[in-house]
Protein backbone atom coordinates (compact mmCIF):
# COMPACT_ATOMS: atom_id res chain seq x y z
CA UNK A 1 0.00 0.00 0.00
CA UNK A 2 1.16 3.60 -0.62
CA UNK A 3 2.11 6.35 1.48
CA UNK A 4 0.25 8.68 -0.38
CA UNK A 5 -2.90 7.51 1.38
CA UNK A 6 -2.10 8.48 4.63
CA UNK A 7 -1.04 12.08 6.11
CA UNK A 8 1.86 13.42 8.01
CA UNK A 9 -0.11 15.10 10.42
CA UNK A 10 -2.77 12.42 11.28
CA UNK A 11 0.29 9.96 12.06
CA UNK A 12 2.03 12.22 14.24
CA UNK A 13 -1.64 12.89 16.24
CA UNK A 14 -2.61 9.45 16.51
CA UNK A 15 1.64 9.23 18.06
CA UNK A 16 0.69 11.79 20.48
CA UNK A 17 -2.60 10.28 21.54
CA UNK A 18 -1.26 7.13 21.84
CA UNK A 19 1.66 8.36 24.00
CA UNK A 20 -0.38 10.18 25.74
CA UNK A 21 -2.84 7.14 26.42
CA UNK A 22 -0.15 4.92 27.69
CA UNK A 23 1.23 7.31 30.25
CA UNK A 24 -2.53 7.74 31.59
CA UNK A 25 -2.88 4.10 31.78
CA UNK A 26 0.22 3.83 33.86
CA UNK A 27 -0.75 6.26 35.97
CA UNK A 28 -3.99 4.71 36.66
CA UNK A 29 -2.10 1.44 37.13
CA UNK A 30 -0.08 3.26 40.01
CA UNK A 31 -3.22 4.46 41.75
CA UNK A 32 -4.59 1.79 42.46
CA UNK A 33 -1.57 1.08 44.84
CA UNK A 34 -2.99 1.75 48.52
CA UNK A 35 -0.91 1.22 51.39
CA UNK A 36 -0.44 -2.07 52.88
CA UNK A 37 -1.75 -3.56 49.79
CA UNK A 38 0.45 -7.40 49.10
CA UNK A 39 2.04 -7.59 45.64
CA UNK A 40 3.89 -10.42 44.02
CA UNK A 41 7.64 -8.33 42.53
CA UNK A 42 10.08 -9.58 40.52
CA UNK A 43 14.00 -8.56 41.79
CA UNK A 44 15.96 -6.51 39.32
CA UNK A 45 18.76 -5.30 41.06
CA UNK A 46 20.24 -5.85 44.59
CA UNK A 47 22.61 -2.75 46.28
CA UNK A 48 24.35 -2.54 49.34
CA UNK A 49 21.31 -0.49 50.54
CA UNK A 50 18.17 -0.65 48.62
CA UNK A 51 16.87 -3.57 46.10
CA UNK A 52 14.66 -2.48 43.23
CA UNK A 53 11.28 -4.27 42.48
CA UNK A 54 9.44 -4.80 38.83
CA UNK A 55 6.04 -4.15 40.90
CA UNK A 56 4.06 -3.70 37.60
CA UNK A 57 4.17 -0.09 37.71
CA UNK A 58 5.38 2.68 35.90
CA UNK A 59 8.50 3.07 38.29
CA UNK A 60 9.98 0.83 39.58
CA UNK A 61 9.60 -0.31 43.83
CA UNK A 62 12.54 0.24 46.51
CA UNK A 63 12.75 -2.26 49.05
CA UNK A 64 15.62 -2.30 51.89
CA UNK A 65 18.69 -4.80 50.68
CA UNK A 66 18.36 -5.99 54.76
CA UNK A 67 14.98 -7.49 53.74
CA UNK A 68 16.65 -9.60 51.02
CA UNK A 69 18.93 -11.12 53.75
CA UNK A 70 19.03 -13.64 56.16
CA UNK A 71 20.06 -14.07 59.94
CA UNK A 72 23.00 -14.77 59.27
CA UNK A 73 23.30 -11.38 57.02
CA UNK A 74 23.71 -13.24 53.39
CA UNK A 75 21.50 -13.27 50.18
CA UNK A 76 18.18 -15.67 50.72
CA UNK A 77 16.98 -14.22 46.76
CA UNK A 78 18.78 -13.64 43.86
CA UNK A 79 17.96 -11.31 40.53
CA UNK A 80 14.64 -12.89 38.85
CA UNK A 81 13.45 -14.19 42.03
CA UNK A 82 9.89 -13.26 42.75
CA UNK A 83 9.29 -12.09 46.55
CA UNK A 84 5.98 -10.91 48.51
CA UNK A 85 5.53 -7.55 49.66
CA UNK A 86 3.29 -4.39 50.99
CA UNK A 87 3.37 -1.39 49.76
CA UNK A 88 4.06 1.86 51.70
CA UNK A 89 4.10 4.82 49.69
CA UNK A 90 5.05 6.78 47.01
CA UNK A 91 7.53 10.14 46.88
CA UNK A 92 8.81 11.45 43.63
CA UNK A 93 8.14 8.50 41.61
CA UNK A 94 9.26 6.36 44.22
CA UNK A 95 7.58 3.34 45.56
CA UNK A 96 9.01 2.21 48.60
CA UNK A 97 7.76 -1.64 49.87
CA UNK A 98 8.50 -3.56 52.87
CA UNK A 99 8.26 -7.72 53.51
CA UNK A 100 7.57 -6.12 57.02
CA UNK A 101 8.10 -3.23 59.58
CA UNK A 102 11.50 -3.70 61.34
CA UNK A 103 14.16 -1.26 62.40
CA UNK A 104 15.26 0.21 65.80
CA UNK A 105 13.50 3.60 64.33
CA UNK A 106 10.28 2.56 64.86
CA UNK A 107 7.35 4.03 66.87
CA UNK A 108 3.54 3.20 67.51
CA UNK A 109 2.78 5.48 64.58
CA UNK A 110 4.66 3.45 62.67
CA UNK A 111 2.91 0.05 64.51
CA UNK A 112 -0.50 1.58 64.22
CA UNK A 113 -0.23 2.01 60.11
CA UNK A 114 0.93 -1.45 60.18
CA UNK A 115 -1.74 -2.75 62.39
CA UNK A 116 -4.07 -0.70 60.22
CA UNK A 117 -2.59 -1.82 56.90
CA UNK A 118 -2.16 -5.52 58.19
CA UNK A 119 1.67 -5.44 57.82
CA UNK A 120 4.01 -7.71 59.43
CA UNK A 121 6.33 -6.54 62.03
CA UNK A 122 9.38 -8.16 63.13
CA UNK A 123 9.25 -9.30 66.99
CA UNK A 124 11.43 -10.81 69.89
CA UNK A 125 9.74 -13.28 72.26
CA UNK A 126 11.10 -11.77 75.50
CA UNK A 127 9.80 -13.70 78.30
CA UNK A 128 6.72 -16.00 79.64
CA UNK A 129 3.83 -13.78 81.23
CA UNK A 130 0.86 -15.10 82.55
CA UNK A 131 -1.62 -16.70 79.10
CA UNK A 132 0.87 -16.08 76.39
CA UNK A 133 4.41 -14.55 76.23
CA UNK A 134 6.01 -11.06 76.25
CA UNK A 135 7.36 -9.79 72.70
CA UNK A 136 9.47 -6.84 71.99
CA UNK A 137 8.50 -4.69 68.94
CA UNK A 138 10.19 -2.45 66.65
CA UNK A 139 11.27 0.95 68.32
CA UNK A 140 11.62 -1.18 72.18
CA UNK A 141 7.10 -1.68 72.15
CA UNK A 142 5.54 -4.02 73.90
CA UNK A 143 3.46 -5.87 72.70
CA UNK A 144 1.39 -9.15 74.20
CA UNK A 145 1.07 -12.78 72.02
CA UNK A 146 -1.07 -15.86 73.49
CA UNK A 147 0.26 -19.09 73.54
CA UNK A 148 -2.48 -20.22 70.96
CA UNK A 149 -1.48 -17.16 68.47
CA UNK A 150 1.81 -18.66 68.21
CA UNK A 151 1.00 -21.36 65.66
CA UNK A 152 3.91 -23.81 67.32
CA UNK A 153 2.01 -26.27 68.47
CA UNK A 154 4.75 -28.77 69.68
CA UNK A 155 7.24 -26.02 71.10
CA UNK A 156 8.21 -25.71 74.87
CA UNK A 157 7.63 -22.39 76.08
CA UNK A 158 11.41 -21.95 77.16
CA UNK A 159 12.32 -22.81 73.39
CA UNK A 160 10.74 -19.99 72.20
CA UNK A 161 12.33 -17.40 74.44
CA UNK A 162 14.52 -14.97 72.69
CA UNK A 163 13.04 -16.01 69.05
CA UNK A 164 12.58 -13.41 66.49
CA UNK A 165 9.83 -13.87 64.58
CA UNK A 166 7.29 -11.90 62.18
CA UNK A 167 3.58 -10.83 63.83
CA UNK A 168 0.82 -9.26 62.74
CA UNK A 169 -1.02 -6.39 65.24
CA UNK A 170 -4.23 -8.10 65.82
CA UNK A 171 -5.24 -5.67 68.75
CA UNK A 172 -3.87 -1.44 68.96
CA UNK A 173 -5.85 0.66 71.12
CA UNK A 174 -4.72 2.86 74.13
CA UNK A 175 -2.00 4.81 71.72
CA UNK A 176 0.06 1.88 71.68
CA UNK A 177 -0.29 0.62 75.70
CA UNK A 178 -2.07 -2.16 74.55
CA UNK A 179 -1.01 -4.42 71.69
CA UNK A 180 -1.60 -7.74 70.82
CA UNK A 181 0.31 -9.57 68.18
CA UNK A 182 -0.05 -12.77 66.29
CA UNK A 183 2.22 -15.44 64.86
CA UNK A 184 -0.14 -18.12 63.84
CA UNK A 185 -1.88 -15.39 61.63
CA UNK A 186 1.39 -15.72 59.40
CA UNK A 187 1.69 -18.92 59.06
CA UNK A 188 -2.18 -19.26 58.08
CA UNK A 189 -1.57 -17.19 55.45
CA UNK A 190 1.33 -19.32 54.50
CA UNK A 191 -0.65 -22.27 54.27
CA UNK A 192 -3.37 -20.96 52.46
CA UNK A 193 -0.89 -19.76 49.53
CA UNK A 194 1.02 -23.49 49.44
CA UNK A 195 -2.54 -24.96 49.90
CA UNK A 196 -3.67 -22.60 46.71
CA UNK A 197 -0.68 -23.74 44.80
CA UNK A 198 -1.09 -27.74 46.06
CA UNK A 199 -4.65 -27.62 44.32
CA UNK A 200 -2.98 -27.67 40.95
CA UNK A 201 -0.41 -29.69 41.41
CA UNK A 202 -1.59 -32.83 43.74
CA UNK A 203 -2.87 -35.91 42.40
CA UNK A 204 -3.56 -39.23 43.98
CA UNK A 205 -0.46 -41.63 44.22
CA UNK A 206 1.57 -39.16 44.65
CA UNK A 207 4.40 -39.51 47.05
CA UNK A 208 4.95 -36.75 48.91
CA UNK A 209 7.48 -35.97 52.08
CA UNK A 210 5.52 -35.07 55.49
CA UNK A 211 5.91 -34.48 58.84
CA UNK A 212 3.47 -35.96 61.58
CA UNK A 213 1.77 -33.24 63.36
CA UNK A 214 -0.46 -35.23 66.11
CA UNK A 215 -0.93 -39.19 66.88
CA UNK A 216 -4.21 -40.62 67.91
CA UNK A 217 -5.58 -44.41 68.31
CA UNK A 218 -6.90 -44.39 65.46
CA UNK A 219 -3.84 -42.83 62.96
CA UNK A 220 -1.28 -40.07 62.71
CA UNK A 221 -2.29 -36.36 61.25
CA UNK A 222 0.27 -35.65 58.62
CA UNK A 223 1.37 -31.75 57.20
CA UNK A 224 3.29 -31.84 53.77
CA UNK A 225 3.23 -28.46 53.21
CA UNK A 226 0.19 -26.20 53.35
CA UNK A 227 -2.14 -29.37 54.01
CA UNK A 228 -2.66 -31.85 56.43
CA UNK A 229 -4.04 -35.22 56.43
CA UNK A 230 -4.67 -38.57 58.20
CA UNK A 231 -2.27 -41.40 57.83
CA UNK A 232 -4.79 -43.94 59.13
CA UNK A 233 -3.45 -47.30 61.36
CA UNK A 234 -4.08 -49.60 58.74
CA UNK A 235 -2.62 -47.65 56.01
CA UNK A 236 0.77 -47.54 58.28
CA UNK A 237 2.46 -51.51 57.90
CA UNK A 238 1.95 -54.14 56.13
CA UNK A 239 2.20 -55.63 59.75
CA UNK A 240 -0.30 -55.62 62.60
CA UNK A 241 0.26 -52.07 64.97
CA UNK A 242 -1.70 -52.22 68.35
CA UNK A 243 -0.36 -48.56 69.04
CA UNK A 244 0.79 -46.01 67.02
CA UNK A 245 3.00 -44.44 69.23
CA UNK A 246 5.08 -47.66 69.06
CA UNK A 247 5.90 -46.64 64.89
CA UNK A 248 5.22 -42.93 64.96
CA UNK A 249 6.61 -39.63 66.84
CA UNK A 250 5.18 -36.21 66.68
CA UNK A 251 7.96 -34.42 64.35
CA UNK A 252 9.13 -37.44 62.90
CA UNK A 253 9.46 -36.92 58.71
CA UNK A 254 8.27 -39.20 56.30
CA UNK A 255 7.34 -40.24 52.57
CA UNK A 256 3.77 -41.12 52.19
CA UNK A 257 1.29 -41.84 49.08
CA UNK A 258 -1.38 -39.51 49.10
CA UNK A 259 -4.53 -41.75 49.19
CA UNK A 260 -7.65 -39.96 49.11
CA UNK A 261 -8.14 -36.07 48.03
CA UNK A 262 -11.49 -34.38 48.69
CA UNK A 263 -10.95 -30.89 48.47
CA UNK A 264 -15.01 -29.58 48.97
CA UNK A 265 -15.24 -31.46 52.37
CA UNK A 266 -11.71 -30.55 53.43
CA UNK A 267 -10.65 -34.11 53.67
CA UNK A 268 -7.33 -36.07 52.62
CA UNK A 269 -6.15 -39.05 53.83
CA UNK A 270 -2.33 -40.92 53.13
CA UNK A 271 -0.69 -44.05 53.38
CA UNK A 272 2.86 -44.88 54.39
CA UNK A 273 2.43 -48.55 53.25
CA UNK A 274 2.21 -48.15 49.98
CA UNK A 275 5.84 -46.90 49.82
CA UNK A 276 6.91 -49.75 51.35
CA UNK A 277 8.10 -53.21 49.83
CA UNK A 278 5.14 -55.82 50.14
CA UNK A 279 6.65 -58.74 51.84
CA UNK A 280 3.44 -61.12 50.44
CA UNK A 281 5.86 -60.80 46.89
CA UNK A 282 8.26 -63.14 48.95
CA UNK A 283 5.60 -65.60 49.59
CA UNK A 284 5.22 -68.76 46.99
CA UNK A 285 9.35 -67.05 46.27
CA UNK A 286 10.77 -67.79 49.71
CA UNK A 287 7.67 -69.12 51.58
CA UNK A 288 6.54 -72.59 50.11
CA UNK A 289 4.48 -75.43 51.32
CA UNK A 290 6.69 -77.28 53.49
CA UNK A 291 8.51 -74.92 54.33
CA UNK A 292 9.91 -74.85 58.70
CA UNK A 293 9.91 -71.50 60.13
CA UNK A 294 10.66 -69.78 63.75
CA UNK A 295 6.84 -67.47 64.12
CA UNK A 296 5.93 -65.50 66.88
CA UNK A 297 2.26 -65.77 68.07
CA UNK A 298 1.03 -62.23 67.51
CA UNK A 299 -2.76 -62.57 67.65
CA UNK A 300 -5.69 -65.13 69.56
CA UNK A 301 -8.94 -65.70 68.47
CA UNK A 302 -11.26 -68.51 69.60
CA UNK A 303 -10.70 -70.75 66.22
CA UNK A 304 -6.59 -70.16 66.37
CA UNK A 305 -3.58 -68.74 66.83
CA UNK A 306 -2.33 -65.88 64.22
CA UNK A 307 1.08 -66.53 63.89
CA UNK A 308 3.84 -63.75 62.56
CA UNK A 309 6.67 -64.73 60.42
CA UNK A 310 7.85 -61.98 59.34
CA UNK A 311 6.08 -58.18 59.40
CA UNK A 312 3.35 -58.59 56.82
CA UNK A 313 3.13 -61.99 56.63
CA UNK A 314 1.21 -63.86 59.19
CA UNK A 315 -0.28 -67.34 59.17
CA UNK A 316 -2.71 -69.16 60.95
CA UNK A 317 -2.50 -71.87 63.75
CA UNK A 318 -5.90 -73.71 63.63
CA UNK A 319 -6.86 -74.53 67.56
CA UNK A 320 -7.41 -78.23 65.89
CA UNK A 321 -3.03 -78.10 65.66
CA UNK A 322 -2.98 -77.14 69.17
CA UNK A 323 -2.89 -79.35 72.44
CA UNK A 324 -0.71 -82.12 71.17
CA UNK A 325 -4.13 -84.11 69.50
CA UNK A 326 -5.85 -83.12 73.46
CA UNK A 327 -9.03 -80.95 72.40
CA UNK A 328 -8.88 -77.53 74.50
CA UNK A 329 -11.61 -74.83 74.61
CA UNK A 330 -9.09 -71.93 73.54
CA UNK A 331 -5.53 -71.54 72.16
CA UNK A 332 -5.09 -69.66 75.02
CA UNK A 333 -4.73 -72.56 77.15
CA UNK A 334 -1.89 -73.90 75.86
CA UNK A 335 0.29 -70.49 73.56
CA UNK A 336 0.17 -66.89 74.42
CA UNK A 337 1.07 -63.98 72.74
CA UNK A 338 4.79 -63.22 72.28
CA UNK A 339 5.64 -67.17 72.35
CA UNK A 340 8.18 -68.12 69.36
CA UNK A 341 7.19 -71.20 67.84
CA UNK A 342 8.37 -73.70 65.36
CA UNK A 343 5.79 -74.18 62.73
CA UNK A 344 5.55 -75.33 58.89
CA UNK A 345 3.47 -74.46 55.95
CA UNK A 346 0.53 -76.21 55.32
CA UNK A 347 -1.50 -73.89 52.60
CA UNK A 348 -1.08 -70.94 50.72
CA UNK A 349 -3.98 -69.49 49.01
CA UNK A 350 -2.27 -66.50 46.98
CA UNK A 351 -5.62 -64.73 46.13
CA UNK A 352 -7.00 -64.61 49.90
CA UNK A 353 -2.95 -63.65 50.96
CA UNK A 354 -3.49 -66.73 53.49
CA UNK A 355 -0.97 -69.18 55.06
CA UNK A 356 -2.22 -72.18 56.95
CA UNK A 357 0.04 -73.86 59.51
CA UNK A 358 0.83 -76.82 61.98
CA UNK A 359 3.25 -77.23 64.76
CA UNK A 360 6.23 -79.07 63.59
CA UNK A 361 6.31 -82.52 64.16
CA UNK A 362 2.42 -82.62 64.20
CA UNK A 363 2.32 -81.51 60.07
CA UNK A 364 1.70 -85.60 59.25
CA UNK A 365 -1.33 -86.80 61.25
CA UNK A 366 -3.47 -83.88 61.38
CA UNK A 367 -4.73 -82.47 57.85
CA UNK A 368 -5.10 -79.17 56.49
CA UNK A 369 -7.68 -76.42 57.83
CA UNK A 370 -9.11 -73.11 57.16
CA UNK A 371 -9.25 -69.45 58.11
CA UNK A 372 -12.96 -69.85 58.39
CA UNK A 373 -13.40 -73.07 60.25
CA UNK A 374 -15.18 -72.96 63.87
CA UNK A 375 -13.30 -74.26 66.96
CA UNK A 376 -12.72 -77.52 67.54
CA UNK A 377 -15.31 -77.30 71.11
CA UNK A 378 -17.82 -75.03 71.88
CA UNK A 379 -18.12 -73.21 75.31
CA UNK A 380 -20.66 -75.14 76.94
CA UNK A 381 -18.60 -78.57 76.86
CA UNK A 382 -20.51 -81.24 74.67
CA UNK A 383 -18.16 -81.27 71.84
CA UNK A 384 -18.40 -79.12 68.46
CA UNK A 385 -21.41 -79.86 65.37
CA UNK A 386 -19.70 -82.34 63.67
CA UNK A 387 -18.83 -84.35 66.60
CA UNK A 388 -22.41 -84.86 67.81
CA UNK A 389 -23.47 -85.28 63.86
CA UNK A 390 -21.46 -88.50 64.04
CA UNK A 391 -22.45 -89.51 67.37
CA UNK A 392 -26.09 -89.23 65.91
CA UNK A 393 -25.05 -91.67 62.59
CA UNK A 394 -23.54 -93.89 64.44
CA UNK A 395 -26.37 -94.15 66.83
CA UNK A 396 -29.05 -94.80 64.19
CA UNK A 397 -26.12 -97.67 62.33
CA UNK A 398 -26.19 -99.38 65.67
CA UNK A 399 -30.08 -99.71 65.45
CA UNK A 400 -30.10 -100.70 62.30
CA UNK A 401 -27.87 -103.57 62.72
CA UNK A 402 -30.16 -104.77 66.16
CA UNK A 403 -33.19 -104.53 63.52
CA UNK A 404 -31.39 -107.21 61.40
Amino acid sequence: MSDEFFDDDELHEEDESFAEMFEASLTNVGQQLERGKKIEATILQVGSEWGFLDVGQKGEGVLATAELLNADGEPQYAVGDKISAYFLSRANGELRFTTKVGGGGSGTEQLEDAYQSGIPVDGRIEKEIKGGFEVKLPGNVRAFCPYSQTGLRQAEPADLIGQNLSFKITQFSERGRNIVVSHRVILDEEREQLRAGLRDTLKEGMVVKGCVTNIRDFGAFVDIGGLEGLLPISEISYGRIEDVNDVLSVGQELEVAIKRIDWENNKFSFSLRDTLADPWNKVGAIYKVGNKLNGKVSRLAQFGAFVTLEEGVDGLLHISKLGQGQRIRHPQDVVKVGQSLQVVIEKIDQQERRISLALVGQEEELGETSYSDAAATTSSGFGSLGDLLKANQQKKERKGKKRK
